[in-house]
């Protein structure tokens, strides 16, 4: 049987501490001697990522906006202990180890959190934003660690690999026996250019689901759940299709639905039905700031996209998902609307009831960005590999602080909403179940 949070993050914990016990004990009469931890290892010249400069930006000239969702959060202790760790590493092998090892504590302590009440001045338990802010830092501890052995380019960017993955569930979404089996996504943070401060309501939704189990109607479902990248590149060297495609695989692992998710309109649950193949966003780029490459009148398909049509469809039971009972501000619909290029055509036209034969997909009904991506890349492996799957996206309401909220990093009125958008999301997801 598979142990809930509760019950697997000591064990996880206690892996993790006999890994750092590990580390620090070494002993130093070796070919390549251990350094004593400190972060004396870590190279400051070496530049992050755009999404990695971000970790000092603050609001209107102010301090640190993530080192201050870090310390309430609690994930700044993890931060250093994984900087700690990384300076007593003596190999490539342990290295390795230590990544994976420390990517999946990582994740567990995140969904561990959102499952868990926290005590004030602490962040709500539903607060997507440490994981996020965490991840990143690490990240970035990667990409500037100066290890006392040859480290070459391609061992580095497989270790940052294998920490995304890690990290983001990809590698511990394995499921229970005896169960019925239910794999929902979400995404990180995003648009941080505008607002530091943003969080993702379908990540914390994912947060608060994973490792759950839910009865429904006599019936047992065990919930795991795994979190997207708002990056392209990670697109186009096939994430996704990593993490789902083994349980649209048959045996154990094989799943029963698999629902996609990310933040999408105001005030509204859509059930989005077509997905469309291609990117068209070009007014705003990735965590990145890296842009899809294609407009509406232009749209481009990602390079790494396996071959597939035009458009598919949801195949989620969305009437029953349409009725469920979500907060009072929020509404549910079925959304049909697309844009679409008809055939013989050079303009984009709306379709409000969905595409035309032989139509170009300029947005699905989630879009043009990577919510609709993920959703044909997800219904485009149930199509490869099992059509008879229950498969489709979910976009989420926008998660808003308070309008007189400039500044703080958090207010009554942002938690109120987040709170309620994964109730609602978990509403949803409940009704499909029947």
């Amino acid at each position: 049987m598979r142990l809930r949070p509760s019950s697997l993050l000591p064990a996880v914990l206690a892996g993790a501490l006999a890994l750092t016990s590990a580390l620090t004990t070494l002993p130093t009469a070796t070919a390549a001697p251990a350094a004593a931890p400190s972060t004396a290892c870590f190279d400051q010249s070496v530049t992050g990522t755009v999404e990695e400069q971000r970790l000092d930006n603050g609001v209107a000239g102010g301090p640190s906006v993530p080192a201050e969702i870090l310390a309430r959060s609690g994930f700044d202790r993890q931060v250093r202990l994984f900087s700690h760790l990384l300076c007593a590493v003596p190999n490539r092998a342990v290295a390795t180890t230590l990544v994976r090892v420390q990517g999946e504590l990582l994740w567990r302590t995140a969904t561990y959190r959102a499952q868990h009440p926290q005590t004030a001045p602490a962040l709500p338990s539903t607060d997507d934003r440490g994981l996020y802010w965490a991840r990143i830092s690490m990240a970035l501890a990667l990409r500037q660690w100066q290890p006392h052995f040859t480290l070459g380019t391609a061992d580095r960017a497989e270790l940052i690999r294998s920490f995304e993955y890690s990290s983001r569930g990809i590698t511990s979404s394995r499921f229970s026996p005896g169960v019925h089996k239910l794999l929902v996504t979400g995404f990180d943070p995003f648009t941080l250019d505008a607002d530091i401060r943003i969080g993702n309501p379908s990540g914390a939704n994912a947060l608060t689901l994973d490792g759950q189990r839910w009865t429904v109607n006599g019936k047992t479902y065990e919930i795991q759940t795994v979190m997207f990248p708002v990056r392209y590149t990670d697109f186009d060297e096939n994430m996704v299709e990593n993490a789902l495609a083994p349980h649209y695989r048959g045996g154990p692992q094989h799943a029963d639905l698999v629902m996609t998710a990310s933040q999408g309109r105001v005030g509204i649950f859509d059930l989005e039905v077509f997905n469309g193949r291609r990117r068209s966003v070009s007014s705003i780029g990735d965590n990145n700031n890296l842009w899809g490459g294609g407009t509406i009148y232009a749209p481009v398909v990602s390079p790494s996209m396996p071959p597939g049509p035009e458009w598919l469809t949801s195949s989620l039971p969305l009437a029953r998902m349409s009725g469920a009972t979500v907060p009072a501000q929020f509404r549910t619909r079925v959304n049909t609307s697309v844009l679409e290029i008809p055939a013989g055509e050079t303009l984009p036209v709306r379709r409000p009831d969905g595409p035309t034969p032989g139509s170009i997909a300029s947005e699905g009904t989630g879009g043009g960005y990577l919510s609709n991506e993920v959703a044909y890349r997800n219904t485009l492996q149930r199509d490869l590999l099992d059509p008879s799957m229950p498969a489709g996206h979910l976009h989420v309401p926008v998660l808003q602080f308070d309008p007189a909220n400039k500044t703080a990093i958090t207010d009554p009125t942002y938690e109120t909403n987040r709170d309620q958008i994964v109730q609602g999301a978990h509403a949803v997801l409940r009704a499909a179940l029947g």
